[in-house]
């Protein structure tokens, strides 16, 4: 069966914001089963009010003097809902936990997944491995190659080119073979559509060369594939969520969905010979927090730095030593919270991979200089001090881990062989004016030669009945707003241009965006990512809030066809009646 997510619970803003810090128990209008929140500040954890031993209803604990525990009327045993650990008695069970999904308008639902751990479903013994059975070769950023038995699966092939715009570039100098392995694969896996994992310049050689390769990507709402026409692939499989997909007698995978963006991000389990490789890619909240423990091989990103915010802001607190404080706390806490997941998952060995890019272009300096990742030696060594039975990998590109072998004896030398001493590793060439120039084409477009472009884009986009007010100034590589772009205002709450701020109280947005990404953006109907993600515009807020709505639109629920040029030009140059 596919894994389902349902709403069992929602709460409407006015709701969500009486709830003070500690437990609650609320019950559903709907169906009258209750539910246990726990707030503490800002965080929300939730849970079905039903005690894992025999099913019996929690009630407060009276003689929790802190607020966290709660108590079952069968046989007394107490969960701390602040850590969905069963206390009494201790070690027993993991409360299973709902997941929270805060709505635009400040209330929230809490969501069940079913199954929550669909890998349970057929289980297999674990076969043993023979040296040379199972290889993982890092290629590059977040691509893996897998040898399983006979087959090559591949994992999210960016190789070439840049990714979100022209503000990403690999870090890492992919193996001179990996356009050829790629290929050459049998399985090809796409987490996501952000444009290191969806990468059209790598995917144009693979359609170029093999079209019909198999890709199997999960069933997301907005599809991984939706701009389909950049390039043609013909075997491109959608995956229903939770379900085993059965290859050969040795080899099945199972794609789950992330419990942040469901929308959008997936991951993966691959499973050879009962054997679990676990890949959790992009995910914030992989399967809802649920995943399963003692896998032989987890990778997951490490790095941090995959947004605009704080970087390309202006004005008010946000000067170079504010970010630096914050981006230097954010990374500290993705660092903390990777570490103590992976403790708590076990795995046997774990791969920091996904954060290897950098932002090369010159343009960019300031950015590069800013945007500190986290370190993969780092998080291994955090990994290693609090669970140190657990094997870490930091890998480089063309490494191979001898899953097998690394099984066997986790302290071999022949279980990971690393990459010629003479083999580069760090990129240092990245044919720039090559993709610069093919973005910078879209400024010519003859769409731009009419104002109307402005109504008719918005118009298609979709976004209103929301009071913020947007100017968006066209400039240069600098943000130097340009003397002959295009500056003007848009109202997204009635979808007007005005010439001046109307006069009613309203939030406002400036953001002046590089021309040429800009129009890129415009004219092919793009997501935002390419500028926000992409480091792309800079952007300055008053009051200095986050419209999740606005932002949220543009970057995932744009229109799955992009505009009609060619009827707006129509519209706007009628052919002469003879």
């Amino acid at each position: 069966h596919t894994q389902t997510a349902k709403v069992v619970l929602s709460l409407d803003a006015e709701a969500a914001s009486s709830l003070k810090d500690g437990v609650h128990f609320k019950k559903s209008a709907e169906d009258g089963k209750c539910y246990i929140i726990y707030k503490n500040g800002k965080s929300l954890r939730a849970c079905k009010n039903q005690c894992k031993h025999q099913g019996g209803l929690f009630i407060k604990d009276i003689e929790d003097l802190d607020g966290r525990t709660v108590k079952c009327t069968k046989h007394n045993w107490k969960l701390n809902v602040s850590t969905m650990k069963y206390v009494n008695p201790p070690d027993s069970f993991l409360q299973d936990e709902l997941e929270v999904e805060i709505l635009d308008n400040g209330g929230f639902q809490l969501v069940e997944l079913n199954p929550v751990d669909p890998w349970l479903t057929d289980p297999r013994e674990p076969l043993e491995l023979q040296e040379g059975e199972v290889k993982v070769t890092y290629l590059t950023h977040a691509c893996m190659e897998l040898q399983l038995g006979e087959l090559r699966f591949m994992f999210d092939p960016w190789l070439k080119g840049p990714a979100f715009a022209r503000g990403w570039w690999l870090l890492h100098e992919p193996p001179a073979d990996s356009l050829d392995r790629l290929c050459a694969a049998d399985l090809i896996y796409i987490s996501h559509m952000h444009s290191d994992h969806l990468s059209y310049p790598t995917l144009k050689v693979l359609s170029e060369r093999r079209p019909d390769v198999p890709i199997y990507v999960g069933d997301t709402s907005r599809p991984v594939f939706w701009l389909q026409s950049q390039v043609k692939l013909t075997n491109i499989n959608v995956v229903p969520f939770g379900v085993w997909q059965n290859i050969d007698e040795h080899l099945r995978f199972m794609i789950l969905m992330d419990g942040v963006h469901p929308e959008m991000d997936t991951c993966i389990i691959v499973e050879y010979k009962g054997h679990k490789i676990l890949n959790t890619v992009d995910c914030t909240r992989p399967n809802g927090g649920r995943l399963p423990e003692k896998v032989d091989l987890m990778m997951s990103d490490f790095a941090g730095g995959a947004s605009g915010f704080p970087m390309t802001f202006y004005g008010g607190k946000y000067t170079d030593s504010w970010k630096e404080q914050f981006i230097r706390n954010e990374r500290k806490k993705l660092l903390n919270y990777k570490a103590l997941l992976v403790k708590s998952l076990q795995p046997r060995i774990y791969c920091p991979f996904a954060g290897y890019f950098v932002e090369a272009h010159p343009s960019d300096r300031y950015i590069k200089e800013t945007n500190v990742k986290n370190s993969p030696e780092n998080l291994n060594a955090l990994i290693t001090k609090h669970a140190p039975d657990i094997k870490t990998w930091t890998p480089k590109p063309g490494a191979v881990l001898d899953l097998g072998l690394a099984l066997r004896d986790p302290m071999s030398s022949e279980a990971i062989i690393n990459p010629p001493a003479s083999a580069q590793i760090s990129k240092d060439s990245w044919d720039f004016d090559l993709y610069v120039d093919e973005l910078n084409s879209a400024i010519s477009s003859e769409i731009f030669k009419h104002q109307s472009w402005i109504q008719f884009y918005y118009t298609w986009a979709g976004f209103k009945h929301y009071n913020l007010v947007v100017r968006m100034i066209e400039s240069d590589d600098n943000f130097e707003p340009l003397t002959d772009g295009y500056d003007y205002l848009v109202d997204f709450l009635d979808l007007s241009f005005p010439p001046t701020r109307p006069d009613r109280e309203h939030s406002y947005v400036e953001i002046k965006n590089r021309i040429g990404v800009m129009r890129h953006v415009v004219l092919h109907g793009c997501l935002w990512d390419d500028l926000y993600i992409g480091f792309q515009n800079r952007i300055s807020r008053d009051p200095d809030v986050y419209h999740h709505k606005f932002w949220n639109h543009f970057q995932t629920e744009l229109p799955l066809r992009g505009p009609d040029w060619d009827q707006f030009l129509q519209q706007v140059n009628p052919t002469p009646q003879r």
